[in-house]
């Protein structure tokens, strides 16, 4: 019997597949944090909870999702009470979804550090926006735009060599 986090999809080994409704709880709970950034900024309290909202982005870049606190309170409280995945996902396209959003959390730390709230309320208004379309409809922006950057940036090709 197979881990839920290691299910098979069928495809042969899935080392490092991830189970899809783990990045739609981060967002669900990354949702929660920037709209009480909203409400708290630019009061300390706002400042230190997008803080906090950045430095978990950095980790799930750093690291990868599957190594972050959500991810540890997906395995071990949500997902031992739901049934297997129907499919298992690459945890690259999350990945690079939370760097998207680390860029955002941090254009609003500097907008409300620097006194210019407008930038930080903007910004983090567009990491709530996208958080919320995964938590609530499971659509993952930044995971649409590393597929399409994916789709149009030509692949690893070998260099062209010339004979001078």
């Amino acid at each position: 019997m197979s881990t839920p986090e290691r299910a098979s999809t069928g495809r042969g080994q899935d080392h490092g597949q991830i189970d899809p409704r783990g990045p739609q709880f981060n967002a669900m709970l990354t949702s929660v944090v920037l709209a009480l950034t909203l409400v708290t900024a630019p009061d300390a309290v706002g400042v230190v909870l997008l803080g906090i909202q950045t430095a978990l982005f950095a980790t799930a870049v750093v690291l990868g999702v599957q190594r972050t606190p959500a991810a540890y309170l997906f395995k071990t409280l949500v997902r031992p009470r739901l049934a297997a995945p129907a499919h298992l996902e690459d945890p690259q396209p999350p990945r690079f979804a939370q760097g998207v959003g680390l860029v955002f959390a941090l254009v609003g730390l500097v907008g409300y550090l620097s006194g210019v709230t407008v930038l930080g309320a903007v910004a983090t208004g567009f990491a709530l926006a996208a958080a919320l379309l995964n938590a609530v409809f499971g659509y993952c922006l930044g995971c649409e735009l590393y597929l399409l950057i994916r789709r149009v940036a030509p692949a690893h090709s070998a260099p062209v060599h010339t004979n001078a």
